[in-house]
């Protein structure tokens, strides 16, 4: 065999080997469509021009829940209990994640790809696959198609590897059920380093709708998503950064039955209403999302706050017993179709977090709501107009402490205190007994 070509492969392996080494070093990403250059991680490793760099990075999160009551339905806090269980260990998630970068000679990023795999003791999945590229002719634009994150609001794209409290709010997890959708996503954001708007982000993309939750796409609508954002900006006079952004999303999903529900007013009062009409078959039951984000950070490290804050109102669609948007076309226990309902909703959250001296210590409080229904309240909620459980307004209060060991190793002691608010329908006639106390664990490289 020739004598170069040997020499070239083994060359060429020993930079492999030195890569898995080396890029475990510590990585902690803020975004869940973060990628691997010198802003965020401290190692770009080159293979060599032609081949291009890859990193790894993963986190694992072992944890403890305690109930406060058995069969506690905690579906937004990681899960609900076993119906005679009130505590569980779980493993909440392990990613593990490949990054490959192409860059051009001038060091300008060409093309980028990743894989993000989920693996938990209910199985292995993928959480990410998606490409990049990069327009280096002006360097304004680059689209983004696959397996990637949608680009609405601020709290859906924070990576649960960085982000505080160990869930995201009721509101983020009903309206895009996963994170993750398959699309494509135009970005205007100038790179040169000069460049006058290059703190000026603007997203567009469409997608399936279903994302993670589903299979594969069931209708024919997609969603339309845009986003236009301001990176961190500096007030150096008052010592603090801001940041923000407004979206809005607007897609639906396709009847099949000639039944539709919508609210209406009779006699002053609300209450869900049938609409029955051939016509109605293909057409798009709404779901139009508003939204609003900012977020406040002190500029010291120690003794820094953050405070973060979005507020979304819009129509969602789901069905009688549930607003969280479907990931398949809803059926009964007799596989029949079933009709979708259109409901006005409303919902925020506020996060607030305070580095204790060291950026070791971390306090965390957030407040969270949803409103799913918001043309009814407390006790005007009834079987009686056609309301269920679905049209009940959850709010929540957290609190934890946050501490980091190492580098490699953090923990996080949380409490959910969940209320729902008063109403006729059955089990939500008072306030449910389902808090819940996490205590979860987080190994990252």
């Amino acid at each position: 065999m020739n004598h170069s070509f040997l020499l070239a492969i083994s060359k060429y392996t020993f930079v492999v080997f030195i890569l898995l080494v080396v890029s475990s070093s510590s990585f902690a990403q803020r975004t869940i469509n973060d990628i691997m250059d010198s802003t965020t991680v401290n190692h770009l490793l080159i293979i060599s021009k032609k081949y291009g760099s890859l990193s790894f990075s993963g986190y694992m999160q072992p944890q403890f829940q305690v109930a406060q009551s058995n069969g506690t339905q905690a579906e937004y806090q990681g899960g609900n209990f076993g119906e005679y269980t009130n505590n569980r260990f779980r493993l909440r998630r392990g990613r593990l994640r490949a990054d490959y970068m192409i860059l051009n000679d001038d060091q300008s990023p060409s093309t980028y790809f990743v894989l993000q795999f989920d693996g938990t003791e209910q199985g292995v999945n993928i959480r990410d696959f998606w490409g990049r590229y990069y327009e280096n002719k002006w360097k304004l634009f680059y689209v983004t198609l696959g397996l990637s994150g949608r680009p609405f609001g601020n709290e859906l794209q924070l990576s649960s590897a960085g982000r505080e409290a160990p869930e995201r709010g009721r509101m983020s997890q009903i309206l895009m059920k996963t994170e993750r959708d398959l699309g494509i996503t135009f970005t205007f954001n100038p790179r040169w380093k000069d460049a006058k708007l290059k703190n000026f982000v603007f997203d567009l993309g469409v997608y399936n709708g279903q994302g993670l939750a589903g299979p594969a796409e069931f209708d024919n609508s997609k969603d339309v998503i845009a986003r236009f954002s301001h990176k961190p900006y500096k007030i150096k006079s008052m010592g603090i950064s801001v940041a923000g952004g407004i979206s809005t999303l607007q897609g639906g999903l396709n009847h099949r039955l000639p039944v539709s529900y919508k609210m209406d007013s009779k006699n002053g009062l609300w209450e869900m209403v049938k609409d029955s009409s051939a016509t109605t078959i293909n057409k798009v039951a709404p779901r139009r999302y508003y939204g609003a984000d900012i977020q406040f950070a002190t500029s010291t490290k120690s003794w820094k706050s953050e405070l973060r804050a979005e507020v979304i109102s819009g129509l969602q669609t789901g069905t009688s017993t549930t607003s969280t948007t479907p990931g398949t076309y809803p059926v009964d226990n007799k596989s029949i179709p079933l009709p979708y309902y259109t409901r006005n909703f409303n919902g925020a959250y506020f996060t607030y977090v305070q580095t204790l001296n060291s950026t070791d210590n971390q306090l965390i409080f957030k407040y969270d709501w949803y409103d799913p229904n918001s043309k009814v309240k407390g006790m005007d909620i009834s079987a009686a107009r056609g309301l269920s459980a679905a049209d009940v307004r959850f709010d929540t209060f957290g609190f934890g402490f946050l501490h980091h060991f190492n580098p490699h190793f953090k923990a996080v002691l949380y409490y959910d205190v969940i209320k729902n608010e008063t109403t006729q329908i059955q089990d939500y006639q008072d306030d449910r007994k389902d808090n819940v106390l996490t205590l979860r664990t987080q190994f990252y490289f």
